[in-house]
């Protein structure tokens, strides 16, 4: 172990670091990862001793990790931790931590801050106190601010004191295999590549389902919404993704400015009634610190157009929700028919909680007959055992490139920025017009209104 080296967590006590970064760290232990020799540093406000915290985290470890639990390998990655109770919200409190830090020989940071987006302005502030911090790195979880005035403020604030290069603004969707595999996919096999195009796909649908509803997180949701919790930033990063031109070198400057480039070509919307259909699940406004007459949207179904030579006129569909019938997330690839009565070809990729990719294509029905059926074939990555325990989760893969300065698969600056300026401007559209909040069944597709956005214009979900 790397002593001088230090894996700082504020918000250690809270349930993405216990569900997430934890188990994580120890998956990174028991691969005898390079990256899992640093110092884990717990920064919480609970008063619990290192031991404590540790017997804690065991519980979280066996239920959440990768790898199979063994008690060696755990006692290995309890070395490596660390707790310090101190209260982040006072900068007093800093100096302690900056004392402590020289007391165990510590001056190679990376923070990472699993909390409210309200606090990264006072810890950045506050590290200012920790001898060499600012040549630190820091992650950053989203959401980035709560709006776009809020999110040029916070940022800010933290290139005030880190060098922007430091900054990793970590969206964990990105580091999910099957949205790493989209340019493998569509890049290496001619059958895709050559025909990736408005010419040959008639739309492209981005679906991400949740079956749970809001649970405890009442309070944020409310004042978030479907658009800003899952549209503005995991959706519109996989977007770009499978919308980008062929980087000429798949660097972390060629592959930010090919994902650039597509967020800042999405035509603007003239008319959001073809744009924007919003929904509520019956029964949000009962949840548990909901307002009863609360118009968030817990769902949100998108129609749009990316102006370039590519994609000139092929529609986008995006649609995410919570207390819809499953969890899934997927891509669909809809290609045009060579004729009117051959159903689509269409390729899927799907991204959770089954990873793989799905075809269908034509051909003909056996026996003397000259009618078309439609054939499927499946590649399921997530049915093999041994695909499951050799990739890394997410988390696993993002905190690594972190360390080694890998920078591709963390969503830049100007990315936000252009993200959120285009979300906000949607949403004012559909206020100033006085659009509805549709109310929808929990266990469905969500509203009508979503199906007949699509069926306006001659297209269908094919999930």
């Amino acid at each position: 172990m790397s002593l001088n080296k230090a894996f700082t967590i504020f918000g250690g006590t809270g349930d993405l670091t216990f569900r997430k970064l934890m188990p994580a760290q120890y998956n990174m232990t028991a691969a005898n990862a390079e990256e899992a020799q640093s110092r884990i540093i717990i920064i919480g406000r609970r008063d619990y001793t290192t031991e404590q915290y540790c017997e804690l985290v065991r519980d979280w470890v066996k239920k959440f990790a990768r790898l199979p639990y063994e008690e060696k390998t755990f006692e290995v990655f309890a070395k490596r931790i660390s707790y310090f109770k101190m209260d982040i919200s006072d900068l007093n409190e800093y100096a302690r931590l900056s004392e402590y830090y020289t007391a165990e020989n510590i001056d190679d940071h990376v923070f990472y801050l699993a909390v409210a987006p309200k606090f990264f302005g006072v810890i950045a502030s506050g590290l200012k106190a920790v001898k060499e911090a600012s040549l630190g790195k820091v992650i950053l979880e989203k959401p980035f601010g709560e709006d776009l005035e809020s999110a040029k403020e916070l940022n800010k604030q933290l290139e005030t004191f880190f060098p922007a290069e430091n900054i990793y603004r970590i969206d964990h969707y990105l580091g999910k295999e099957m949205v790493r595999n989209i340019q493998t996919i569509r890049f290496t096999n001619p059958i895709f590549a050559n025909l990736w195009n408005s010419q040959y796909i008639e739309s492209v649908q981005i679906s991400a389902f949740e079956d749970l509803g809001i649970g405890t997180r009442g309070g944020y949701y409310d004042t978030s919404g479907a658009l800003k919790d899952m549209v503005q930033n995991h959706l519109f990063q996989i977007l770009s993704i499978v919308a980008m031109e062929w980087p000429e070198q798949f660097s972390t400057t060629a592959m930010h400015d090919a994902q650039l480039r597509v967020l800042r070509a999405l035509r603007p919307v003239e008319d959001v009634r073809d744009s924007l259909v919003l929904g509520q699940y019956k029964g949000y406004r009962q949840e548990k610190s909901v307002p009863t007459d609360s118009t968030t949207e817990t769902y949100a179904a998108l129609r749009l157009f990316i102006d370039n030579e590519r994609w000139w006129n092929t529609p986008f569909y995006i649609r995410t929700g919570k207390k819809l019938r499953c969890r899934e997330m997927q891509i669909a690839i809809v290609f045009r028919q060579t004729f009117i009565s051959a159903p689509r070809n269409i390729l899927i990729i799907k991204i959770q909680p089954n990873e793989g990719v799905h075809l269908q294509f034509n051909v003909k029905t056996p026996g003397d007959t000259d009618e078309i059926t439609q054939a499927k074939m499946d590649f399921s990555q997530s049915s093999s055992i041994s695909s499951r325990i050799n990739t890394p989760e997410a988390y696993e893969r993002l905190i690594t490139a972190c360390i080694k300065g890998e920078r591709s698969w963390f969503s830049q600056w100007d990315q936000i920025e252009t993200s959120w300026d285009f979300v906000e401007h949607l949403k004012d559209l559909y206020r100033w017009d006085k659009l509805p909040v549709f109310t929808y069944e929990q266990g469905s597709d969500g509203p009508a209104e979503a199906d007949n956005l699509l069926k306006r214009f001659g297209d269908e979900w094919v999930f």
